[in-house]
């Protein structure tokens, strides 16, 4: 009974370690240099900055202000021999990437309707008279 349960123990040990083996083809993963590093950490105000390229060509670099906003860029290949570049700010206005590569989106697909237009000049009109006229709080005589 012994020789059965321990036969199978090693039958399943030998299918586990089959399982989790590499594929036949798979290929050595290639070892890519860090050509350059350098960064410079925040300082007490929160400036910082970072340059980094690798053997494969990939570059990013960034920099960071006292306020918080951030401008940097980043670079590579395709394996098509494309080159991907991306640009960005990000500041009190959000992240604004700039890339050939991201996606614009459609032009709008109709004209605003008449009656939309209307509603909004309407609104600008009663905006208008509210700014002219004396304010009021609740609780106060006329």
């Amino acid at each position: 009974m012994h020789g059965i349960v321990f036969a199978c123990l090693v039958a399943v040990a030998l299918a586990d370690t089959a399982y989790y083996a590499p594929p036949a083809d798979s290929r050595e993963v290639e070892f890519v240099p860090i050509i350059k590093d350098d960064r410079v950490h925040p300082d007490e105000h929160g400036a910082y900055s970072l340059d980094m390229e690798t053997g494969d060509g990939i570059m990013r670099s960034e920099q960071g202000g006292a306020a918080g906003s951030q401008q940097g860029k980043v670079s590579f290949t395709f394996p098509d021999g494309q080159v991907f570049d991306l640009t960005f700010v990000a500041d009190e206005n959000g992240y604004q990437p700039q890339s050939s590569f991201l996606p614009v989106a459609p032009a709008f697909p109709h004209p605003i309707p008449q009656f939309v237009l209307d509603q909004i000049e309407f609104a600008r009109q009663q905006e208008a008279a509210r700014e002219k006229s004396p304010s009021r709080s609740y609780g106060t005589p006329n």
